[in-house]
C-alpha cells in the first residue's frame, strides 16, 4: 500500500461507484438470467450477494492499496464493460476510476477525441495540453495513455 486515498473518494463517491458496479453486473449478468428464472430465489440470493460484493469492490477501487484497486478495476472491467466503451462511460464513476487506475485498457494510446472524453475535456483541449507537453503524443500517433492516467491521478 501506498498510504494514499484516490482524491475523490467521499462517501458520495463511493455510493456512485457501488451503484454502477451493481448496476453493471445486473444488466450483464442478473437481467438476462430474471428472464429465463422469472425471479426464483437462487437469483434473489445472487442479487443480495451482489450488493455486497460491489460494496466491497469500490471500496478496494477507491481504497489506499494502488495494486489491489488496479486488481478490482480490471477484474470487474473485463467482466462487465466490453471495450471500446461509448465516450460518455469514461465520464461514469467507473470509467474516472479507470482513468486514474489503468488507463485505456489493453491500448498504449488513444485518439485525441478519447482522450478528452476520459479527461472530460474538449479535443481542442486536449490537443492544447499537447502542445504544451502536459500529455505526451505517444511515437505510434494519438496520444499517450500513460500520460493520460498520470494526469487523470492527479
Amino acid at each position: 500500500m501506498d498510504g494514499t486515498r484516490t482524491p475523490g473518494a467521499s462517501t458520495e463517491t463511493h455510493t456512485a461507484l457501488c451503484r454502477q458496479l451493481a448496476a453493471e453486473v445486473e444488466a450483464r449478468f442478473l437481467a438476462p438470467l430474471d428472464a429465463l428464472l422469472d425471479g426464483a430465489e437462487p437469483l434473489m440470493a445472487l442479487r443480495r450477494r451482489l450488493d455486497a460484493d460491489a460494496q466491497m469492490w469500490a471500496a478496494q477501487i477507491l481504497g489506499p492499496d494502488r495494486a489491489l484497486a488496479r486488481s478490482t478495476a480490471a477484474r470487474v472491467l473485463a467482466a462487465v464493460q466490453p471495450f471500446d466503451p461509448d465516450p460518455s462511460w469514461w465520464r461514469t464513476p467507473f470509467g474516472q476510476a479507470v482513468v486514474r487506475l489503468v488507463g485505456h485498457p489493453g491500448r498504449a494510446s488513444v485518439s485525441r477525441s478519447v482522450a478528452g472524453a476520459m479527461l472530460g475535456i474538449t479535443r481542442q483541449g486536449v490537443q492544447d495540453l499537447v502542445n504544451r507537453g502536459k500529455l505526451a503524443r505517444h511515437p505510434d500517433g494519438g496520444v499517450s495513455v500513460a500520460s493520460i492516467r498520470d494526469r487523470a491521478a492527479r
